[in-house]
């Protein structure tokens, strides 16, 4: 407690109190976090390592996520030394805006399908970096940007479907957003292994990004069941094609190139087609199914379920799921989804 007359000093020193607690050398240089590159368009949000595309008609929005190219830092000052451009850091600035962007101003946008593009072997050896120097405070608070970023998917009021096909990346810390959506869809290419799509675990996806849960999210989707767990940890490294992926419950369907464009399509039409406040609340059970937190009970009960479901007009409404049910009608839906 302190009185009003002291109370700025004493929330200066209560903050110069913590600082003191920081590991960071006092001398060390911050990294200025120069203004994102972006380009705004009419159906897309377009960064470096960040590209969102708007179908309207469909009510999607395509995004693609890309892997680190040419060399990158592998050592603290050379990571000093790139700042606001070192890949991990730009990215997940690029991906926060654009999902703060698509939270914010499309909100009739409803379904996010997520893919990635590059190369795998770029991002398992940014994880490797990552891991080394997670430690230091430079990556320590990159690393909490990412899990910070990850989250934010967590809790969007939107369906989230990971797009697994070739010249993908899903390794590693680019896995986190397969494994944040509520499906995902792995290709089969049988008659050109070279070019099936694989997803790669690392020891990353164990233990940098814990969800708000405070699970990873391998714990949160096997409930935390060492058997399984341990399943998965026994392939780090290793490429996964569509059928191992399967069989290990990482992901949740893996057509082959016959049945790709017609299972994607109706699985995202089906869910569009869907009442928005009704995905919002059901797809926050399945994301926050562990343990109960303050954080959870807001995010993954207060403001996706309560009563305001059941309340508004997309339920109760004259065209609303429940007055027109058992009537052979058709519900008619407000689709904006915040």
């Amino acid at each position: 407690m302190a009185k009003p007359a002291v109370f700025a000093q004493k929330v200066q020193e209560r903050a110069l109190a913590l600082a003191a607690q920081s590991d960071r050398p006092a001398d060390a240089k911050g990294v200025a976090l120069t203004p994102l590159e972006r380009t705004l368009e009419a159906d897309a949000l377009r960064y470096s390592h960040v590209t969102v595309e708007i179908d309207r008609a469909k009510r999607t929005a395509t995004w693609t996520v890309k892997a680190p190219t040419g060399a990158q830092p592998s050592d603290i000052a050379s990571i000093e030394a790139a700042g606001a451009a070192w890949y991990p850091l730009a990215m997940a600035r690029e991906l926060e805006d654009a999902i703060l962007q698509m939270r914010t101003n499309e909100t009739e946008i409803g379904t996010w399908l997520i893919k990635t593009a590059g190369d795998a072997a770029a991002v398992l050896a940014l994880d490797a970096t990552l891991l080394a120097h997670k430690n230091h405070w430079l990556v320590r608070e990159t690393i909490g940007l990412l899990r910070r970023t990850f989250s934010r998917l967590d809790v969007s009021s939107r369906s989230l479907f990971a797009l697994i096909e070739a010249g993908s990346c899903f390794a590693g810390t680019l896995l986190e957003l397969a494994l944040a959506c509520d499906r995902s869809y792995q290709l089969i290419l049988p008659n050109d292994e070279a070019s099936t799509p694989c997803i790669t675990v690392s020891e990353t996806n164990f233990s940098l990004y814990p969800m708000a849960t405070t699970q990873s999210r391998l714990g949160r989707r096997f409930y935390d069941e060492s058997t399984q767990l341990d399943a998965v940890r026994a392939k780090i490294g290793q490429a996964l094609d569509a059928d191992a992926a399967f069989a290990l419950g990482l992901v949740t369907s893996n057509p082959d190139d016959i049945d790709w464009a017609d299972e994607v399509r109706i699985a995202i039409e089906e869910r569009v087609s869907m009442s928005p406040d009704s995905l919002t609340g059901l797809e926050a059970n399945l994301r926050f199914n562990g343990p109960e937190n303050m954080v959870t009970r807001v995010f993954g009960r207060l403001t996706a379920w309560q009563n305001w479901i059941f309340q508004r007009p997309n339920a109760v409404g004259e065209k609303g799921a429940l007055k027109v049910y058992g009537k052979g009608e058709k519900a008619v839906f407000d689709w904006n989804r915040v």
